[in-house]
């Protein structure tokens, strides 16, 4: 199977690295200068995402792929 992965781009195989990557949800523990955020993984770890293209707040549940928040779910 053939897919393409974007401009430039050409994927092979059933799974396209690029593509296939799943979000995770994470809680937004508290919000940092620069558009980004320390959230709470979920499984005892905290980690700094960017939240420069959604509208989050602390105790929103937001979905992040490769460190970059994409939507928020809801709040806690």
């Amino acid at each position: 199977m053939n897919m393409t992965g974007g401009p430039g781009r050409e994927c092979h195989g059933d799974v396209c690295i690029t593509c296939s990557d799943t979000a995770v949800e994470v809680t937004v523990r508290r919000l940092l200068p620069g558009g980004l955020a320390i959230v709470d993984t979920g499984q005892g770890t905290e980690e700094e995402v960017s939240v420069a293209l959604v509208t989050a707040s602390p105790g929103d549940r937001i979905l992040v792929h490769a460190a970059e928040a994409i939507g928020v779910v809801g709040a806690d």
